[in-house]
């Protein structure tokens, strides 16, 4: 089956080709039935990779309620959030082997029989730590479709049209997470907790059936032996930098009283030796996430960029709920409709951005995106105690303007720029970010926050007031952070063809 949808590997590199409407057509897209078997698959991972993103952001809204309903402490509620992104930082640089050894069949069939199975588990926990238990396995499967999703649109999409696609996948990655809480705060206020899995249950399971009947392989595997010292490594590595972010960024300790830095300390000699460990087995083609995708400067620009645009709207998803409940005093479901606004005009530019990028290319939408983010974090440094909801709902509905003209462009370049063997590890490098850029925008921010309102409170309970001297600090390192996305998107171009299969093994160390 594989050989009937698609050409080999090998023969890929034409799909790799520039992004503009001069592209050359990709060698099977003249094939109606193809290209409507190709949509199919496309159609269904997005629509599976929404759901399982969803669920990332979805419980922040509902730790109070589970708090009360399952009597546990703040400290272990925060888990059932940190679990999910730790499991998801973990996960995530192991799946650039996973795509490469094994067909895109059963890689999705695992994903959303995961998903499905940690969805029922935590819908029908009978305590905390069976819910806990859920929502690991839930992140497992959550974590693996990304990647797969975006692997799979670069080896089935021809150059002239997959700004579009993408564009379809920035509504996965940029408005998945920031509705979770607006749809949680839905569900709450009207059904019990454990409606969240089960409302996602069947749509879960759905996916995992139609999966099972209509996917094909649209990938060539490769035997490649997994090092398992990687894995440990990478576990340590993203796993000690996502949780030290996230305990730096809730109250500077662990759960178990542990300092916020200590793991963080761990997480930087890891990745450290991850980094070199790779070096040393792509040389033998046996790396576990292969780093040779930063040869590539487009990709390694887009990157750095993304990272920043990442920080903006995890630390503004947290920061933002904070000063309207604390400060304004809204309550948590005026917040999540305060921000729906937002998350909508993100899905609904996202096509048009894409459509604009596959014709003018991404400077065109980076620079402009870049100022409007920019912009609008200078214009949150003005909120002060008094200001009306409508400013804030402007404020952020400008922000996700300016994140949409951002996120396409930054996916698509990026990952264009490499050669189609590179494609699967290029995605999971970008997963990785994005979970790594996230905890450290939510860290920066609340840290931030945090210790503004103490030291303007002298040391006691903050107030209202203090709070939002702190929210004001922390929007102020947002701002200036901001800028210098404006400098980075000048320097990100359109991607060139590759000459070759292993054109990115010739380059210099130094490209």
């Amino acid at each position: 089956m594989t050989d009937h949808l698609a050409p080999p590997t090998d023969s890929l590199p034409a799909v790799a080709a520039s992004t503009h409407h001069d592209a050359p057509a990709s060698p099977w897209a003249s094939d109606p039935a193809l290209a409507g078997r190709n949509r199919l698959v496309i159609s269904l991972l997005l629509v599976s990779a929404f759901v399982v993103i969803l669920n990332e952001t979805i419980m922040s809204v509902a730790l109070p309620v589970l708090m009360k309903d399952l009597d546990i402490a703040a400290e272990a509620a925060q888990w059932l959030t940190t679990a999910f992104m730790l499991t998801m930082a973990v996960v995530i640089p192991i799946t650039g082997f996973l795509l490469q050894r094994f067909n895109t069949r059963p890689v999705f069939l695992a994903a959303m029989a995961l998903f499905s199975a940690g969805t029922f588990i935590s819908a029908m926990a009978p305590g905390f730590e069976v819910l806990l238990a859920g929502r690991v396995i839930q992140a497992s499967g959550t974590a693996i479709m990304m990647p797969l999703l975006m692997t799979t649109v670069l080896n089935l999409v021809p150059p002239a049209t997959r700004g579009r696609t993408m564009g379809n996948i920035s509504i996965v990655i940029s408005v998945a997470p920031a509705i979770g809480p607006t749809i949680s705060g839905l569900i709450l206020s009207v059904l019990d907790w454990r409606w969240m899995f089960w409302i996602v249950l069947p749509i879960a399971v759905g996916s995992l059936v139609l999966g099972f009947l209509k996917i094909p392989n649209v990938t060539e595997p490769r035997k490649a032996p997994i090092d398992v010292f990687s894995v440990i490594l990478s576990a340590f590595a993203f796993g000690g930098l996502v949780y030290g972010l996230s305990s730096i960024g809730g109250h500077g300790t662990t759960e178990g009283g542990m300092p916020g830095w200590l793991p963080l300390v761990v997480g930087v000699v890891a990745l450290a030796a991850f980094i070199l460990r790779q070096v040393m087995l792509a040389r033998r083609e046996k790396a576990l996430l292969d780093l040779r995708v930063f040869r590539s400067s487009t990709f390694s620009v887009a990157i750095a960029m993304l990272a920043i645009s990442m920080m903006a709207l995890f630390g503004t998803l947290i920061i933002l709920p904070l000063y309207t409940q604390n400060v304004l005093g809204l309550n948590t479901l005026s917040t999540g409709l305060l921000l729906l606004p937002g998350g909508l005009l993100m899905g609904v530019l996202a096509p048009f951005v894409g459509r604009i990028y596959d014709r003018f290319g991404p400077r065109v939408l980076l620079i402009p995106g870049s100022i409007i983010v920019s912009a609008a974090f200078w214009g949150m440094t003005l909120f002060t105690a008094t200001t009306a909801w409508g400013w804030v709902l402007a404020a952020h509905v400008t922000m996700s303007l300016g994140l949409a003209l951002l996120f396409t462009p930054l996916f698509t370049a990026g990952l264009a720029s490499l050669t189609p063997k590179l494609y699967s590890h290029g995605s999971a490098v970008v997963g990785t970010v994005q979970q790594l850029a996230g905890a450290a925008g939510t860290a920066l921010f609340v840290s931030v926050m945090s210790a503004q309102a103490i030291a303007l409170s002298g040391g006691g309970t903050p107030s209202a007031v203090d709070t939002g001297g702190g929210i004001h600090a922390a929007i102020m390192y947002g701002a200036f952070i901001s800028l210098s996305a404006i400098v980075i998107s000048f320097f990100v171009k359109a991607p060139a063809q590759p000459s070759a299969e292993g054109a990115h093994d010739a380059m210099p160390a130094g490209h």
